[in-house]
């Protein structure tokens, strides 16, 4: 599988972990309800954010992800 294809695979599943809990989350959350790894997260949500699907939520010491309507 070429890179862009992981990534973009990874990005789904990102997408649907938001998509299904419907509230913003940190990247720990989504890696657990994704089953990814922390830095396909973390590389998923780059993805998603160069695409403009993601907003990012500085809250406190947190930092959260949420989908863009």
């Amino acid at each position: 599988m070429r890179p862009e294809e992981v990534f973009g695979v990874n990005a789904g599943k990102v997408w649907k972990a938001l998509k299904d809990a419907g509230r913003p989350m940190t990247a720990k959350e989504i890696a657990g309800s994704s089953g990814l790894k922390i830095t396909d997260v973390y590389a998923a949500l780059g993805w998603l954010g160069r695409e403009g699907k993601i907003e990012i939520i500085r809250e406190k010491k947190k930092i959260l992800y949420r989908l863009l309507e």
